[in-house]
């Protein structure tokens, strides 16, 4: 999968930094030795450089390596940065570089750029790979069949061990192979029948045959598979490689655990926005447009809006409480923040339950059981120190409110006790809701939680304070 980094600071990557002069200047004198000069850095490292360089020197480096080592280098660029150098190049250099990136690199690149440039592209790389992207964009971006890569290494079952380390080694040799540590079996019409390491492969009796040490119990996913359930695979069974198979069984790429690294930090970073009350941005933060990130947060701005002003509402329909006592007011925030701080936490552990598949839909009523008492046992906890607060308060003269005291603080413990059990089940049902009607959990922000709990935390809290204090 192609980097989709963000654009670090010169402050942030001291090396790129220390070379960038070096670089001109070797560009300046004898382009013909910028390979050797840089074949010992990593292409990332080489790519931070790039970003670095002035923006009319960064094709003369380009041109400077030889084409697999830029074509390396250009799938770790910034996507913003590589996207323009694609469009600048002439189609036979961009098409060029494209070939010889691995598959899942390669689809990736082309569907950043404007389609009448990637088709443009696509059209000038040879017939095989050309073929191999057009099959992988044909996929959803976030299935595995979109993060795949064709290049795979597979050998037949009946084969014996050392021809089939001589097949791997020669296919190491011939080019790039992004998991060469894992060998796939297949038969002639290339279903999977088993998988092994290089190790276990290398580690195999000599004479052996390739079916009497490769493991059948082989994980697999479909090409449609969510690239969520991709990396809980990897991640729950501790493999480098997910095999990619279609309905008849048939092997058709794998997915590497480096992708499946950017995958989660893609998912992680798309529901920490949600949950902080945002769409999810397409982009780093740096390189969002401007307008683009007022989209994003003004929907959500505005319907958290919207639902606020239902605490109007309700403030409005209990005037005349709150003209009888005026007290009532001075406890109104503590109330209302109360109960959005207990449905923002509820939230917070379901939604993150949920990724982990701790919890699934069945077991809402499982969570209803833990959280309940949970929600009383913290809004009592609550309501003790406001009791004890408002009684050392007594000294305020709580005559020139025409209200007692010790009722004041029953009322505001009660209403606490009430208010933080709704909100406590309010924020642990809520995910359950959304995942039912096929909604992310992680749109269950903190804000929405907040907002859904004030208006209700006002209910409660009136209605007590009606019952208390309006009634003796």
């Amino acid at each position: 999968m192609a980097r989709k980094r963000k654009k670090p600071a010169p402050e942030e990557r001291p090396l790129a930094a220390l070379l960038v002069p070096d670089i001109l200047e070797v560009l300046k004198l004898s382009p013909a030795n910028v390979a050797a000069e840089t074949e010992e850095l990593h292409p990332a490292d080489l790519a931070d450089v790039i970003e670095m360089l002035p923006r009319k020197r960064i094709s003369a480096l380009l041109a400077a390596l030889p084409g697999d080592r830029a074509s390396a280098v250009l799938e770790y660029v910034n996507q913003d940065l590589r996207t323009e150098l694609l469009e600048e190049l002439t189609t036979a250099q961009a098409a060029t570089l494209v070939a010889q990136m691995t598959p899942d690199d390669r689809a990736d690149v082309l569907e950043d750029l404007p389609e009448a440039r990637a088709d443009e592209i696509l059209e000038a790389i040879p017939a095989d790979a050309r073929r191999e992207t057009q099959e992988l964009l044909a996929y959803e971006p976030n299935t595995a069949g979109g993060l795949m890569t064709t290049e795979i290494v597979s050998v037949p079952p009946n084969e014996s061990v050392e021809l089939a380390v001589a097949q791997v080694r020669a296919i190491a040799r011939s080019g790039r192979r992004e998991a060469m540590n894992t060998v796939y079996v297949t038969d002639l019409s290339r279903r999977l029948l088993g998988v092994m390491s290089l190790r276990e492969l290398l580690a195999a009796p000599e004479g052996a045959k390739i079916e009497d040490v490769a493991r059948t119990e082989v994980r697999s996913v479909p090409p449609s598979a969510h690239r969520e359930d991709v990396a809980r695979l990897i991640s729950e069974y501790d493999i480098a490689a997910l095999p990619v198979v279609g309905a008849d069984g048939v092997l058709l790429g794998m997915v590497t655990v480096d992708d499946v690294i950017d995958v989660i930090q893609q998912e992680q970073t798309e529901d920490a926005q949600k949950f902080g009350g945002l769409e999810a941005l397409d982009e780093p933060y740096m390189s969002s447009r401007f307008f683009d990130l007022l989209r994003k947060r003004a929907g959500w701005l505005g319907l958290l809006f919207l639902g606020e002003m239902l605490t109007a509402t309700a403030m409005q329909a209990y005037q005349s409480e709150l003209d009888s006592l005026v007290v009532l007011a001075m406890f109104l925030p503590l109330i209302i923040s109360s109960g959005g701080n207990s449905g923002s936490q509820a939230t917070s552990l379901i939604i993150r339950a949920m990724a982990l598949r701790e919890v699934t839909l069945r077991d809402w009523w499982r969570v209803v059981a833990r959280e309940l008492p949970a929600g009383i046992a913290l809004g009592a906890f609550l309501g003790v120190i406001g009791v004890i607060r408002i009684t050392i308060w007594q000294s305020v003269g709580w005559a020139d409110y025409g209200a007692d005291s010790q009722l004041v603080a029953i009322t505001v413990g009660i209403a606490l006790i009430g208010v933080v059990t709704f909100g406590t089940i309010a924020g642990s049902m809520l995910p359950f809701i959304l995942r039912r009607f096929g909604f992310d959990p992680a749109s269950a922000s903190a804000p929405l939680v907040a907002t859904l709990v004030d208006v209700t935390g006002l209910v409660i809290y009136f209605t007590v304070a009606s019952l208390i204090l309006l009634r003796r």
